[in-house]
C-alpha cells in the first residue's frame, strides 16, 4: 500500500494512491478546514472499515438493510500535546428486513477478527460499539482482537 500526500497551499494537503484523492486540512485559524482533519481520517478509516465488513456480511446473507450509518464518538485527551484519542464508541444504525442475529454476528466478527484498523487501533484505546436495528438497541460489545 502506498499513499502520497502533496501539499497544496496553506496547511492543506491532498492524499492520492495513485488513483483517488482526498483532501486534508487544518482547522481554522492554522488551516481553511477545506478539508477532513489527519484525525478525523483515522475516525473515518475506523468506521469505513468496519461498515465495509458489515456489508459484505449482510451481503453473504441475503438481507434486505436500506440504511447503514457508523456513527463514531472518539474521546481524546486534553490539556496535554499531542492530544490522543482515549476511547471510541461506534454506534450502528441499520434499517431494512436485517435479521438482528446476522446483523450482530456480521458487527461481532468485525470487532473481533476482520476489521484490521479495529485491530490496530483497539491496542492504543478501547473501541466499543451498541447496534440499533429498525429504531431499537438490539446489542453492544467490544472490540477484542
Amino acid at each position: 500500500m502506498k499513499t502520497t500526500l502533496r501539499w497544496t497551499e496553506g496547511m492543506a494537503f491532498v492524499a492520492s494512491n495513485g488513483e483517488k484523492e482526498i483532501i486534508t486540512d487544518a482547522k481554522p485559524p492554522i488551516g481553511r478546514g477545506t478539508g477532513l482533519t489527519p484525525k478525523e481520517l483515522v475516525v473515518a478509516g475506523l468506521a469505513g472499515c468496519t461498515a465495509v465488513d458489515v456489508v459484505a456480511w449482510l451481503k453473504k446473507h441475503k438481507q434486505a438493510y436500506t440504511k447503514i450509518d457508523v456513527d463514531t464518538e472518539v474521546g481524546t485527551t486534553t490539556g496535554v500535546y499531542p492530544a490522543v484519542f482515549t476511547d471510541a464508541m461506534l454506534n450502528f444504525s441499520v434499517e431494512g428486513q436485517v435479521d438482528k442475529d446476522i446483523l450482530l454476528e456480521g458487527i461481532r466478527l468485525s470487532q473481533t477478527k476482520y476489521c484490521g484498523v479495529s485491530a490496530m487501533l483497539s491496542e492504543a484505546f478501547p473501541i466499543r460499539y451498541q447496534v440499533i436495528l429498525n429504531g431499537e438497541k438490539v446489542g453492544e460489545g467490544q472490540a477484542e482482537f
